[in-house]
């Protein structure tokens, strides 16, 4: 149990540096294709932590969200309380990764439409130019 939490505490550090690196990506590079970079990885570090929200611990292994007997007895239904994880956060999360797939496509277009007009992905530049 002890070698599981050491690994979730460095999973949980690596979530925030990815978190903390994603914005500084964000917020403080020029670079419109950094930017979307950055984006991308703050979205997946995100995704990381719902289902890192959803997970859980259970010896030998958590049981799917399923039940396999109809209709389900009471032991059953105590077994899947105890033992299966939730999929909500899994769901979310795939839902999260279409919608973000999407937007990704969409800011790579604008990104190539900016370049096209002002011959630069680099945001300071572009500010200059419009005056």
């Amino acid at each position: 149990m002890e070698v599981v939490q050491f690994l979730f505490n460095i999973v949980v550090v690596s979530m925030i540096m990815n978190i903390a690196i994603s914005l500084y990506g964000v917020f403080a590079r020029p670079s419109l294709i950094k930017k979307i970079i950055a984006l991308t990885i703050f979205g997946d570090t995100i995704n990381l932590m719902v289902i890192l929200i959803g997970f859980r611990y259970v010896e030998p292994n958590p049981l799917p969200p399923i039940l396999t007997t109809i209709p389900p007895t009471s032991i059953d239904i105590s077994t899947f309380v105890q033992k299966a994880v939730d999929p909500l956060p899994q769901a979310l999360v795939l839902t999260a990764i279409v919608i973000g797939l999407a937007v990704t496509l969409f800011l790579i277009f604008l990104t190539i439409q900016i370049y096209r007009i002002y011959r630069t992905t680099n945001v300071k530049k572009i500010a200059k130019l419009r005056g």
